[in-house]
């Protein structure tokens, strides 16, 4: 019997090491490397079909097609993926657990009219259909097959009698295949098992979705290299307590990373959210001081959100700074310019900042109502009722104009908001019932408090 053979792997980039060592000397991180143990049958394992002979063409010569699209009777899910889903491709799905990872790919295979294989190596098929019937109560789907198995090989064998038009793999972490000695959820099992998986999707033409756990740190769990294989990298975030997810592409080979799908957790499942400006509340005319509506900008979708802050004098040596939703370092920033442009004793104040409803919101044009809401905390004076803020703040207090105004002037309009501050530099062909402040420095806010 071959002796087995131990090598190092790097869990962040999955460099293979012949000892181990405190630093990774490929991507420079510490203590991310780690003893595995590899049988000698790795050199063995089965590799892709003979390539067939290619030859290189000028670009003048190429024509282009475009991919064609399997809709997942999602509509969120079918935006943040660009259209659908693309043959061939091989998508993961990342985030915490009890997010509704699970939930979201099942929901999906219940609605399909296509033949979705399933496979689960974390939860039986009793548990399956226990969720299956929440999600879509007397409504079996006859075309989905679930199939609880972790070793690759047998999976192969399942695909190839069934032929599915989609494959599922939840998750990534527990596959195994036989060619590799190591524990599942090791850098060289996770590797082997993708690149098994990658194969098929490519030679069948048949979509693949990977749900990966992620680690403390929010980053997919395993080598970084399998963000880099797979075509599509999904995150489905948010606070499993509140109603609320997003789904975010980070890394999309046929379509923008700029999409945002908003869910909502129900009984049933996840509910599209089809207007995210509807999450604002019926009472913020009757807001305290502190709560400023935004209208930011995510892909092509522009919606208002509700930001609170909550400004008190410090009681402790150091000021706290609390974020939710928002960029801890850009809060800095706006509370170092409200010091020195505007005249606020900010740096002396605990500060508090929350986006509403579980979002978080990366768009600078947010920059306006972040600094609205401290103003109206700090003043304690309410934000006028109905008004909303869309402009980026600069080192200098200037405020900056934004991309897409006109599109986020609209969703204003539609939300039922009157009045919109924004930057006197902002270029706008709207022409709607709005009233439009201009301001060309973030002391132009202070005008808004009475006294």
């Amino acid at each position: 019997m071959a002796k087995p053979k131990k090598v190092f792997y790097c869990q962040n980039c999955g460099a293979r090491h012949s000892q181990w060592m405190g630093q990774c000397p490929v991507c420079k991180q510490w203590n991310t490397i780690v003893e595995e143990t590899l049988s000698r049958q790795e050199a063995k394992k089965a590799g892709p079909a003979k390539p067939k002979p290619v030859r290189s063409i000028p670009l003048s010569q190429v024509t282009g097609q475009t991919e064609r699209r399997i809709s997942t009777a999602d509509p969120e899910l079918d935006t943040v993926l660009g259209g659908g889903l693309v043959p061939g491709s091989v998508i993961l799905l990342g985030g915490e657990p009890g997010i509704g990872k699970s939930t979201l790919l099942l929901q999906a295979a219940l609605r399909m009219p296509y033949k979705v294989l399933y496979v689960s190596g974390e939860e039986s098929p009793a548990q399956i259909k226990l969720r299956a019937d929440r999600l879509s109560p007397g409504q079996p789907n006859p075309n989905l097959l679930l199939l609880p198995e972790t070793n690759t090989q047998k999976i192969f064998r399942e695909l190839e009698q069934h032929l599915p038009d989609l494959l599922i793999v939840d998750s990534i972490q527990t596959l195994h295949t036989d060619y590799i000695d190591s524990s599942p959820g090791s850098v060289s099992q996770i590797r082997e098992t993708a690149a098994e998986l990658i194969r098929y999707a490519k030679h069948t033409a048949t979509p693949v979705f990977l749900i990966g756990h992620i680690t403390k740190e929010g980053i997919i769990a395993g080598p970084k290299v399998l963000e880099h294989m797979v075509d599509t990298v999904l995150q489905f975030e948010g606070d499993r307590y509140h109603r609320f997810r997003i789904l975010r592409a980070l890394k999309n080979r046929f379509g923008s990373t700029n999409e945002m799908g908003l869910y909502e957790m129900t009984v049933h499942g996840l509910k599209p959210v089809e207007n995210p400006s509807g999450l604002l509340p019926d009472t913020l005319s009757e807001a305290a001081g502190g709560t400023a509506v935004g209208l930011v900008n995510e892909g092509i979708r522009s919606f208002a959100v509700e930001t609170q802050a909550l400004v008190s004098p410090s009681v402790y040596g150091t000021p706290q700074r609390s974020v939710t939703g928002y960029d801890l370092k850009r809060l800095h920033m706006i509370l170092a310019v409200l010091e020195k442009r505007a005249g606020l004793r900010m740096l002396q104040n605990d500060v508090f900042l929350n986006i509403a409803g579980g979002l978080r919101i990366m768009d600078p044009a947010l920059d306006l109502a972040v600094a609205a809401a401290l103003i109206s905390s700090y003043e304690n004076m309410p934000v006028p009722s109905y008004t909303g803020f869309a402009g980026e703040i600069g080192l200098t207090g200037e405020v900056r104009p934004v991309a897409h105004m006109d599109r986020r002037l609209a969703e204003a309009e539609k939300t039922g908001l009157q009045r919109v501050y924004l930057s006197k530099h902002q270029k706008i062909t709207y022409q709607g019932k709005l009233e439009l402040v201009p301001i060309g420095q973030i002391s132009g806010l202070l005008g808004m408090f009475p006294g």
